[in-house]
């Protein structure tokens, strides 16, 4: 059968967009299609963003430290538009270059929606072209959930409306306690508005290291957040002071703006996968197996459409595996296993591997390393916060299961540790590793005492639940 292209992507965002260009480099015939803009959430509206507002918040940290230093700094003024529109030029300049990209890879883009209509058929609804190929993949990504469950839930706005605010609340109440809702809480902090962080959850960053969590937690609150966990809103109204929220716990307060970040959704509402008789997970999610794999050969999907780790690192790299394997003559295989990551909320959270409750809820013996240490820069500066490195070490054979790093620049640091514990590193091998001094990360190879252990009820040394002291 004779095909438009050997590659049709619906969607054009990170994983997407590396796809197509991996596998017209292979010689392959690619369309991709966004209804949008070309770099997707990540890009758009997300992480890059994101860490630029990240950034600005922080300054207010610089000036105010520098003085601690010997530096005379005039009154500061954070103006927003002027940010905005700085961001703005700079997300443009991201969204050109990725353009760019693809058309020297030699891949259509088509402005346009587009719908699977049938097996290897896909209309383009911008014209009504109905177009084929030999393999289509989804890489359409996830949307912000916004059926909260409460009255006035359509008050509230999500973190992408946010990117695009004329001005900067003065009050704010952020819904959720994920790596979203903890970011945009802790930045709009940084900026100056009073902000308020609820969370239904007992602790914020649910499938963190609960020491990590609630370490955290604690910095956020010293720092002026107020973190609110155990409570969720039972109605928002508008009325003439702002939008006045009451929760469950019968908590009212009023604010500029509501910000729902309770989740994001696999975004394949209406693209037609029900035409083909493929059947989703019941979030909407694709469900797939190996690289990008679907029930139906030519279908396949990457990316957080799938739902299963949604970081543009991850859709990024099955977006290559994918085009590597299909079109590049050799199978490539994605692990999903010991993926760094991390919250840019300030002070950063880095992790690599297994929390504490991972590794007791499958009965592993561990010991652990602890440092809690003041940053050298927080000493003149006059701050009272705290750095968190912990490293979770397997009882059997010193191999680091774990690496939890809460303080400045923790995601820097996380990126190069991960590559150790992928390498199967041992304490030991920590230990043996020459400290750079003075730094913050010296510390992750000169804790040389275990602070704690936990071994399994049918061990002979057992100390029973949580981590017991030394």
């Amino acid at each position: 059968m004779s095909f438009d292209y050997d590659l049709f992507v619906i969607g054009g965002g990170s994983g997407g967009v590396r796809a197509a260009r991996i596998a017209a480099g292979h010689g392959a015939r690619v369309a991709v299609a966004e209804e949008y803009r070309v770099g997707g959430t990540c890009v758009i509206r997300g992480c890059v963003p994101k860490k630029l507002m990240v950034y600005a918040a922080r300054f207010a940290d610089d000036f105010a430290d520098a003085a601690g230093f010997g530096w005379t700094v005039g009154p500061a003024a954070f103006d927003w538009p002027t940010f905005l529109a700085a961001k703005d030029r700079e997300i443009d300049r991201l969204e050109a270059a990725y353009g760019t990209n693809l058309d020297r890879s030699g891949v259509e883009v088509l402005r346009t929606r587009a719908e699977i209509v049938g097996e290897h058929q896909i209309r383009l609804l911008a014209d009504g072209r109905t177009v084929t190929a030999a393999h289509v993949l989804v890489a359409t990504g996830a949307t912000p959930v916004r059926d909260a469950g409460f009255e006035g839930e359509a008050l509230a706005v999500t973190s992408e409306e946010v990117m695009n605010w004329p001005e900067r609340p003065q009050r704010l109440l952020v819904l959720g306690g994920g790596y979203i809702a903890v970011e945009f809480a802790s930045l709009f902090n940084g900026l100056g508005t009073q902000t308020t962080l609820l969370y239904r959850g007992e602790e914020i960053l649910r499938g963190f290291d609960l020491e990590v969590r609630r370490h955290l937690h604690g910095e956020l609150s010293a720092r002026g957040l107020e973190v609110i966990t155990g409570d969720v809103v039972a109605r928002l109204e508008r009325t003439p002071e702002g939008l006045r929220a009451t929760t469950r716990g019968g908590r009212v307060s009023t604010h500029d703006a509501v910000v729902l970040a309770i989740g994001r959704r696999p975004s394949t509402a209406g693209l037609g996968l029900d035409r083909v008789g493929l059947a989703l997970a019941p979030n909407g999610a694709v469900p797939v197996t190996g690289t990008a794999a679907t029930a139906l050969p030519w279908l396949h999907a990457v990316g957080d459409v799938t739902d299963r780790v949604a970081l543009t690192p991850v859709a990024i790299r099955e977006g290559h595996a994918f085009a590597d394997t299909l079109f590049g003559g050799r199978t490539v295989e994605v692990s999903h296993d010991l993926i760094p990551t991390a919250v840019f909320s300030t002070p950063e959270v880095g992790t690599v591997g297994a929390g504490e409750e991972d590794l007791q809820a499958i009965g592993r013996g561990y010991d652990v390393y602890r440092a809690t240490f003041r940053p050298m820069r927080a000493v003149l500066a006059g701050r009272e916060g705290r750095t968190l490195m912990k490293i979770l070490v397997d009882a059997a054979d010193d191999r680091v299961l774990g690496v939890h790093i809460v303080g400045p620049d923790a995601a820097e640091m996380i990126q190069v540790v991960a590559i150790a514990v992928r390498m199967g590193a041992r304490k030991a091998d920590f230990d043996a590793t020459m400290a750079l001094h003075p730094s913050a990360a010296e510390e992750l190879v000169t804790m040389r005492s275990p602070t704690g252990h936990w071994r399994p009820a049918t061990d002979p040394i057992a100390t029973g639940s949580g981590t017991a002291p030394i």
